[in-house]
């Protein structure tokens, strides 16, 4: 069994990317990227990147902290584990499963896509 291992990411909704672009510049945080759809991938360090993606003004901007592993098909959650959703290839080239942790929360696992 593969373990997680560790953040891959901190994914931020916002309101207006421009003005949170901004902020996590002036923390010091680098552009990775940028798409054209108002999000985003900053990098500090050896640490976890963080992603900001801009939300409708009718949603709640959330935060989620997004696990990693090596490879899905080598990852078998335990069996204590609530999986919400196994793995699944995503539009953006990952593949993503979704555990719910004894308090309601889901927890994403990210893993490298098969591309």
């Amino acid at each position: 069994m593969t373990a997680v291992d560790g953040i891959g990411s901190v994914v931020v909704e916002t309101h207006n990317w421009g003005r949170t672009a901004k902020f996590f510049t002036a923390l010091g945080l680098e552009l990775d990227f940028e798409t054209d759809h108002h999000s985003g991938q900053f990098r500090g360090g050896a640490g976890p990147t963080v992603f900001v993606v801009e939300v409708p003004e009718d949603r709640a901007p959330r935060m989620q902290v997004v696990l990693g592993v090596p490879d899905a098909d080598a990852y078998e959650p335990d069996s204590s584990l609530e999986v919400v959703s196994p793995f699944e290839d995503t539009h953006y080239g990952t593949r993503e499963m979704v555990v719910r942790d004894p308090d309601g929360r889901t927890w994403t696992i990210r893993a490298p896509g098969t591309r």
